[in-house]
């Protein structure tokens, strides 16, 4: 599991974003204004789409995921990914997401639904689509609704919920006019009741605690989708899904869809092995794929054995036929086994070339977070300095343009360009300004020299430590502390020296749930050779010259302690590009006087041990933007309070740092019904939260996905939900499209 990233909605919900007043303009000119903020998606989907008549009927799409999911109640604290998957394919939803990442009515189970009545309560009337029924042939209805309403509504404390937002504000749920229609009223007003009852259960699995703790997590017997569940085969690793006999809408072209579980390091294998169709995929996966469509049968250029010298291999050889047999001997095998490797490699890259990467970028951004509870960063200056430090386009840049894809900072906590409540609020906090950060440190007491001596020490200390983590983590193993210094390496004299992994079983303050969501030595100097460590760039220059472009400052300190912050990063594999950006940033802090003391920990305690609990200054992790964040991001962004035991309850806002204004603009988004108003309440806060700089939006996170070249309807959705029902396989002769109708993309 990268931790780069964190799913969809689905996936947030079940574990896991500053203008003035309102303008006095005309109602279209204002809806014209709000259309320009929002803008279009950054880039658009990549699905390979096709019409119908050129997909074949039937056939089975195996398509990878991380895991066979624990459960299939997505309202549960375990669902994953592939639990939405699975839920999408064979659950109503009342609503879905277009490409611009907007709710659009699902009309295969809706004709209409709308606010009947706002005063003296808010009535939503739902008319549902006549044909819409259960698989055991019961029509969708009223007490469907009602009976996941009461689940989910948190007054029963029997049902194992994991969430419960919007439906605590309804008051009840009735039949309307007749059993098509379904009458919800609200006890307080809900600005986002378009995010409720998606998906819907049947009322035989949220009718009752038990049924809904226990019989939705290992079988569906009653479904509502294209597909029907057929099978969860946890010896297999697979789930496999069958057309839905009863489904009332466009029939779909494929037979079965089989979701296999795949490690992210063994998807390329598994594709050329053809065992999947389809399966998202790492970078280093991706330019494998790409490469093997260039080759065109030609020797890979890459792979075991490519990046051997001719040096090397005429000491192998020389090994090999030398008089020391033993030596010969393992010489010997490990050329058999370097041998068989590049054959392995080269009959995968053949079968590679049937397969196409399919690229977007995810409805999830990736961001710095600041953990305002203690230490420097508690102050708001230092992290405003720290914000203002960054170049946050050379970051884009650094993850997405190798990747071919438009490197567009994010502008929003709260939504991604295409969707409705977005706007660039980053003027709030403004932009990169070196002179404006080394002034806010200065205000906040940092000043150049301190202990250096003291300082040294440590640095020797860790970098010993740093180096062995430096070395492991290519293996996807090692996890270690060494500090960001003035010459971004580890102390010269203890590179030798051995010392035991820092312990990170740290005591946690408080309890917080995990509900979701290092840094490369490039040996790059700064400053000049002959420079002490802990002295200014430019000292052995004339009086007055100033210090190189890019260069390092002097290390700051306050009360005879130096300004360095711990900065946690994952170790495993599919973690390198969160490396690359803390490496950036790390380099970036430099050049205003901050050091960071870089902390690589196993990526199964990286978000549980040390983001969610609280232990780190800096780090680097995703969110999800949603459709509705005034319901989704308020958790993660909203101010923490003390808890009874004397702990501090910070729901999902592990950055500690919130206001009480933020707070109210949500409580007012939540509760206004004019969505123009509640947009721009929405804004506000976002701006508030740029102020506060708790956290910093960085980029929108890649989206790769390998296909068949003949799948059509399938690959890098962007922000839309999959249409399972026009998936498939072109017919012979046919071509899909190269882009989506109407997709768009920015190129920068």
């Amino acid at each position: 599991m990268s931790h780069d990233g964190v799913g969809l909605r689905a996936v947030m919900r079940s574990v896991a974003f500053l203008t003035a007043g309102a303008l006095a303009v005309p109602l279209l000119s204002a809806c014209s204004a709000e259309e320009d903020q929002a803008g279009k998606p950054v880039a658009g989907q990549d699905i390979a789409p096709a019409t119908r008549d050129l997909i074949a009927d039937g056939g089975t799409l195996r398509w990878a995921v991380d895991a066979v999911p624990e459960t299939l109640n997505t309202f549960q604290a375990d669902a994953d990914a592939a639990t939405s998957r699975v839920a999408g394919a064979v659950l109503p939803s009342m609503y879905r997401l277009d490409q611009n990442g907007r709710p659009q009515v699902n009309t295969d189970y809706l004709e209409t639904a709308k606010v009947a009545e706002r005063e003296p309560k808010q009535v939503v009337l739902y008319k549902l689509n006549q044909q819409a029924v259960w698989s055991d042939g019961r029509e969708i209805g009223a007490a469907d609704f009602a009976a996941q309403w009461r689940a989910l509504s948190g007054k029963d404390t029997a049902y194992w919920t994991a969430r419960n937002a919007g439906y605590d504000r309804i008051e009840k749920i009735e039949r309307g006019a007749s059993d098509l229609e379904v009458k919800v009223t609200f006890s307080r007003p809900y600005a986002d009741w378009k995010s409720l009852f998606s998906p819907l259960y049947p009322k035989d699995v949220m009718g009752t605690p038990d049924s809904f703790n226990d019989g939705a997590r290992r079988k569906l017997k009653v479904t509502a989708g294209p597909f029907a569940l057929k099978k969860v085969d946890r010896e297999d690793d697979k789930v496999t899904l069958t057309r839905n006999p009863r489904w009332w809408g466009r029939p779909t072209k494929l037979s079965e869809i089989v979701l296999r579980a795949v490690p992210r390091d063994k998807r390329a294998a598994a594709l050329a092995d053809d065992k999947v169709d389809l399966a998202e995929i790492d970078p280093a996966e991706a330019e494998r794929i790409t490469l093997a469509a260039r080759d065109k049968g030609s020797t890979p250029l890459q792979g075991p054995g490519a990046a051997l010298s001719p040096d090397k291999s005429l000491r192998s050889w020389a090994r090999a036929h030398g008089s020391d047999d033993e030596a010969a001997g393992e010489e010997i095998s490990a050329r058999e086994k370097r041998r068989e490797a590049m054959a392995e490699y080269a009959d995968q890259q053949s079968a590679l070339r049937g397969f196409v990467v399919r690229k977007s970028l995810e409805p999830a951004y990736t961001q710095l977070a600041l953990n305002g509870s203690e230490g420097p960063l508690a102050d708001e200056r230092v992290r405003r300095a720290v914000a203002r430090a960054l170049d946050r386009e050379e970051l884009a840049k650094a993850v997405l343009e190798p990747l071919g894809l438009p490197a567009v900072p994010v502008g929003s906590h709260l939504a991604l360009s295409g969707q409705q409540a977005y706007a660039d609020n980053s003027g709030a906090l403004g932009g990169q300004d070196t002179a404006e950060a080394q002034a806010l440190l200065a205000d906040a007491g940092w000043v150049p020299g301190g202990p250096v001596k003291e300082q040294k020490k440590t640095e020797k200390a860790a970098g010993s430590k740093g180096e062995k983590a430096d070395a492991d983590s290519e293996e996807g193993s090692g996890d270690g502390t060494y500090i960001v210094g003035e010459d971004n390496k580890p102390a010269e004299a203890d590179r030798e020296k051995k010392k035991e992994p820092k312990d990170h079983s740290k005591k946690q303050s408080g309890q917080y749930a995990d509900e979701r969501a290092g840094k490369h030595l490039d040996g790059k100097q700064y400053g000049r050779k002959e420079a002490k460590q802990g002295g200014a760039p430019g000292a052995y220059a004339p009086k007055g010259t100033a210090a190189p472009a890019g260069a390092a400052a002097a290390a700051l300190a306050k009360d005879g302690k130096p300004l360095t912050l711990r900065f946690v990063v994952p170790s495993g594999p599919g973690s390198e590009s969160l490396r690359t950006v803390a490496d950036r940033i790390s380099r970036m802090l430099e050049r205003i006087g901050i050091r960071t003391e870089m902390t690589r920990v196993p990526d199964d305690s990286y978000f549980k041990d040390h983001i969610a609990s609280g232990e780190y200054d800096l780090a680097l992790y995703s969110w999800p933007a949603s459709a509705f964040p005034a319901t989704d991001a308020r958790p993660i962004y909203s101010k923490p309070v003390p808890a009874a035991d004397g702990s501090l309850t910070v729901e999902q806002n592990y950055t500690r740092v919130g206001t009480d204004q933020v707070d109210q603009l949500f409580d007012q988004a939540i509760a206004t019904l004019d969505e123009a108003e509640g947009r721009s309440l929405v804004r506000k806060a976002d701006a508030r939260i740029w102020a506060a700089a708790g956290s910093i939006p960085l980029y929108q996170r890649p989206q790769l996905t390998a296909a068949r070249t003949n799948l059509a309807n399938t690959g890098a959705f962007g922000f839309q939900t999959p249409v399972y029902e026009d998936m498939g396989f072109l017919r012979k002769g046919a071509k899909a499209a190269e882009k989506s109708p109407g997709a768009e993309k920015k190129d920068k």
